[in-house]
């Protein structure tokens, strides 16, 4: 399936991309923290809240990353000491299981989005809807990579493994 490859690389591009740049951002505002407070300068209060808005977002930008690599939470004790079969169909349930998950979460999360257009940040003064659009953008992102990844899996072009950062 070469479309399924494509989407795939395609998505994992935009998400490797978002991640190193929320990541430069947020370097740069902890160094500004940093600076500041080290040389007793003014400090800035919005550089503590922006830093946790930052980390939401690379979470939620990597999250599918995390899921394709092996780095998201699993525990893979049993299928390390089962037969190849039974090990691809536990990462297979486990995948769909995670897939289930997400799309359970999407609709609470957009919610979550349109209850935060009636806030503003204590000192961005921004509106709480585009923090909490990290959750949904998160929801959406960790459906979509495990979706993806039950499909490969089915469609016999993944084995559901974990891969190297380059091979997604």
């Amino acid at each position: 399936m070469p479309f399924l490859s494509h989407v795939t690389r395609f998505l994992s591009l935009a998400c490797r991309i978002a991640v190193g740049l929320t990541f430069f951002a947020l370097i740069v505002v902890v160094t500004i923290q940093i600076t500041t407070r080290t040389f007793d300068l003014p400090s800035y209060v919005w550089t503590e809240e922006l830093s946790r808005y930052l980390l939401l977002y690379m979470v939620a930008f990597g999250i599918g990353l995390s899921l394709m690599t092996g780095e998201f939470v699993a525990v893979d004790l049993v299928q390390e000491a089962v037969p190849e079969r039974i090990a691809w169909w536990m990462r297979l349930v486990a995948t769909a299981a995670t897939a289930v998950l997400a799309a359970v979460m999407i609709w609470p999360a957009w919610r979550f989005v349109s209850i935060g257009a009636f806030q503003r940040s204590p000192s961005l003064r921004i509106t709480m809807d585009i923090v909490h659009a990290s959750v949904f953008t998160l929801a959406i992102l960790l459906f979509l990579f495990a979706t993806l990844r039950v499909v490969g899996m089915l469609a016999g072009t993944d084995d559901g493994r974990p891969q190297r950062p380059e091979e997604i």
